[in-house]
């Protein structure tokens, strides 16, 4: 699967699991770790775990096997790792703290072509071109 298509893939189980505040960060011209980190928080550690299960879930049925997630036992901070996308669903809180958004603000914007609905549901991009 392309990465763009693997993007798109886990945007579109985030969205369908409710989960808030979804940004795709475009790093791979800062890092060779991946290409894109897909952050989103949950409601509570409950859906932050169902959120990120829900997200291997529908990578597995896309015949995408995680390298691995980290958090699921705390829950208050998931990280699925798929290679060229790495996922973060974090409480609100713990995102805060850590801000992700803004350590790697300075990367372009992702490709915001992807789910139709993604404006309507709060889809950010972070970067400039």
């Amino acid at each position: 699967m392309e990465k763009q298509q693997l993007k798109d893939l886990v945007v579109n189980a985030l969205e369908n699991m409710k989960a808030k505040d979804i940004v795709i960060i475009d790093v791979a011209e800062r890092t060779s770790v991946t290409d894109y980190m897909v952050i989103a928080s949950g409601s509570s550690t409950r859906h932050v775990r169902s959120v990120a299960e829900q997200v291997v879930k529908d990578c597995k049925d896309a015949g995408v096997r995680p390298f691995g997630s980290e958090g699921a036992d705390a829950s208050d901070w998931v990280l699925v790792d798929l290679g060229d996308v790495v996922v973060h669903v974090m409480m609100p809180s713990a995102r805060e703290f850590y801000d992700l958004e803004k350590f790697w603000r300075d990367g372009p914007v992702a490709d915001e072509s992807g789910p139709a609905d993604s404006e309507a549901s709060g889809l950010k991009t972070l970067g400039s071109s």
